[in-house]
């Protein structure tokens, strides 16, 4: 194995990722990987990154986990394996076959069956974004036909509980299928 190509790393996550979340920020870790793009995390390599990279990546891995596992029935049909999102984190959050992925890199817009998540709003403004994109409020904005919602970024204070909330019911609202 190659250590730390981070020029070619340009993901987190499941190649088949239905949620798409992108950052401008990517942590200093060193990562195994071949010659891919994305990298499916393993077992224990949040906890790993947290503890190298700091509360900043904690957080954002412990938000991007409290906003999916109210979502887990919707792409995994009835889903109880997990009791807490904690768990959810540690066992399958952007692994291979968890449907998720944290990108580096700016959002493409052809793939319209997946959801797309820009974190941060100054991220958001200083992309190519589709003229369609709608903003809610000062915080988040959301564009249906491309499937793009931006939001604060991953951290507790910016995206509280109560904001978590808010985007749940976007999601469901306008993304999930009925």
């Amino acid at each position: 194995m190659t250590r730390n190509k981070l020029t070619a790393l340009t993901g987190l996550g499941d190649k088949d990722a239905l949620i798409n979340v992108y950052t401008q920020n990517r942590p200093s870790f060193s990562f195994e990987v071949q010659e891919q793009e994305l990298y499916p995390l393993q077992k224990g390599e949040i906890y790993a990154i947290g503890q190298a990279c700091g509360n900043g990546w904690r957080k954002v891995f412990n938000v991007y986990a409290k906003l999916l596992f109210p979502l887990l029935g919707h792409f995994h049909g009835v889903d109880q394996r997990y009791s807490t999102w904690q768990q959810y984190r540690d066992e399958e959050l952007l692994q291979s076959g968890s449907h998720t992925a944290l990108w580096f890199t700016p959002p493409k817009f052809e793939q319209s069956d997946t959801l797309q998540i820009i974190m941060g709003r100054t991220y958001a403004k200083s992309l190519d974004l589709p003229n369609t994109l709608e903003w809610i409020n000062q915080e988040f904005a959301i564009d249906l036909s491309h499937r793009i919602i931006v939001c604060p970024y991953f951290d507790y204070r910016q995206l509280s509980n109560h904001k978590i909330l808010f985007m749940l019911e976007l999601i469901t609202q306008h993304f999930l299928k009925k």
